[in-house]
């Protein structure tokens, strides 16, 4: 399950990737008129680094992911090991 670390990477996941997707419309519709020259450049540098952070933050997301699950799959096959061994042996009444 979601542990608080899990849900505070995917809620920074989300908020980089609205704040440059707000950024891009932004850019591409009201503000396209005022940005020029450095403006411009700056602008659209944040927007970029916005978009890096949300691909960086998935991909932390993504390699905690796997590592949750690794663990669960190996405790997984370490709890149905030991209930294999733990069970009384039934084959010598089978015979």
């Amino acid at each position: 399950m979601a542990d608080s670390a899990e849900a505070r990477r995917r809620w920074f996941g989300l908020f980089f990737l609205a704040l440059a997707a707000g950024m891009l419309i932004w850019g591409q519709t009201v503000l396209k008129p005022y940005l020029t020259g450095f403006l411009f450049l700056l602008y659209w540098a944040l927007c970029f680094v916005l978009t890096g952070l949300a691909i960086i933050t998935a991909l932390l997301d993504m390699r905690a992911t796997r590592r949750r699950i690794r663990r669960e799959q190996r405790e997984l096959i370490e709890r149905t090991w030991r209930d294999i061994h733990d069970k009384p042996d039934d084959w010598d009444k089978i015979k």
